[in-house]
């Protein structure tokens, strides 16, 4: 059947609306960024007229090619938690980000978990290790090591745990309701054989051998769990621990209490930089930390790390990241609260906090025993001035008065 004229343009005037632009919003060369719209106001660049998430669009418009200096392909190095499917369990949740998530992640798998008052993450050890921030509420860690030594400590606010490969432990929520990032040093962290789970095992060896192991009758084990339970709820525990080898202290201790220690310096005046790695927390040889606050408007400097790949996660705030891959390769993502991201390993990079009020608060994490980076402006005030002059075409009291001291976060 052949449609009127008249309703034919209906029909498509419904089709393109919810893209609608402003009459003369293209033609008065105003970038469309802001509002969702690929196009920078001199030329370059179109409406999006077929299906697409508006919401995303503004929240990106760096992926929309607002920045005139990104070039060449970088691939995606950004997933957020909200994209995760969540577990629901009894007494709390989780969500992961593995490299399934984010391929360019290739050292780090990360989690978000929350327990409710006196919920168990069950009894269990890894094949890797494992990194803990707490961010909401308060929580117990217990763990064991292979000479017998334990620790059972409470944990609040940036309070972080690192527990070796191999080590077995468990987390107890405290407060009605807690949260906490968790981190581990294989990217590939669902796969089988990464996670063992006490009553899992438990529940696939012989009664008999269990009775055996125990020195009990068989039917002790009747009542063992269903596997996995993962989380489950209970009470509080109030019992206390002791044993021939003693605590882990120390040294030794698989606790990092950071807001009790004094932040690292940072003459650019832009923020608090807490760096958490083996030579302040000797016990966490294959994770690097740092826990970082800044400001509004603030730039974490330009620079890149040589040891490592980054792997972050942002728990406050926006920001804007450009990343260099080198052969003339680079690309620029916002991020908000709840995203994580991978910066390859060597890439050069700044963080910029976007917002005008607000504090950008983020952690960065290395698969590696320290944190290590070499800002660029250090290396070129390093560097013979009339050399980096040369190379760069620039007025040689302009290099002489770059700062040779690390500015960290720039105000």
């Amino acid at each position: 059947m052949k449609l009127p004229l008249q309703l034919t343009c209906v029909c498509l005037s419904l089709a393109v609306g919810t893209h609608a632009l402003p009459d003369g919003l293209e033609k008065r060369g105003t970038p469309g960024f802001s509002q969702g719209q690929p196009f920078d106001g001199n030329g370059k660049g179109a409406p999006i007229l077929g299906g697409t998430n508006h919401e995303l669009d503004v929240q990106n418009p760096d992926n929309l090619g607002q920045q005139s200096t990104d070039n060449g392909v970088v691939p995606n190095l950004k997933w957020s938690f909200s994209d995760s499917k969540t577990r629901l369990l009894p007494g709390g949740w989780v969500r992961e980000q593995v490299i399934q998530d984010l391929p360019q992640s290739h050292d780090i798998a990360a989690a978000q978990q929350h327990l409710k008052k006196g919920a168990i993450r069950e009894l269990h050890w890894h094949r890797v290790a494992e990194w803990g921030f707490v961010y909401s509420g308060s929580i117990i860690i217990s763990a064991v090591d292979e000479l017998g030594r334990y620790q059972v400590e409470k944990l609040n606010y940036g309070d972080i745990w690192y527990f070796p490969k191999g080590v077995a432990h468990t987390v107890q929520g405290l407060e009605d309701e807690n949260e906490y990032l968790l981190v581990f040093d294989e990217a590939d962290f669902d796969k089988i054989g990464t996670t063992f789970n006490v009553d899992d095992w438990l529940a696939h060896t012989p009664k008999s051998i269990l009775a055996k192991n125990f020195g009990v009758n068989e039917s002790v084990f009747s009542t063992l769990p269903s596997p996995n339970p993962y989380i489950q709820n209970a009470t509080i525990s109030t019992k206390n621990v002791t044993g021939p080898a003693g605590a882990l202290t120390g040294n030794a201790s698989f606790v990092y209490r950071t807001l009790q220690h004094t932040p690292e310096k940072v003459p650019g005046s832009g923020g608090e930089f807490h760096k958490i790695d083996s030579t302040n927390f000797p016990a966490s040889k294959t994770i690097a930390a740092t826990f970082v606050t800044l400001k509004p408007k603030g730039l974490r400097e330009l620079h890149w790390h040589p040891n490592a790949e980054e792997w972050l996660y942002f728990h406050k705030g926006q920001a804007r990241a450009t990343v260099f891959i080198g052969n003339a390769n680079a690309r620029t993502f916002d991020f908000r609260a709840g995203d994580t991201a991978a910066f390859p390993d060597n890439s050069g990079h700044y963080i910029e906090n976007t917002s005008d009020t607000e504090d950008l608060v983020w952690i960065e994490i290395y698969k590696s025993d320290r944190v290590a980076d070499i800002p660029l402006s250090q290396w070129l005030a390093l560097t013979p001035s009339d050399i980096v002059a040369a190379v760069l075409k620039l007025p040689i009291d302009v290099v002489e008065n770059i700062k040779k001291e690390k500015q960290v976060l720039i105000a």
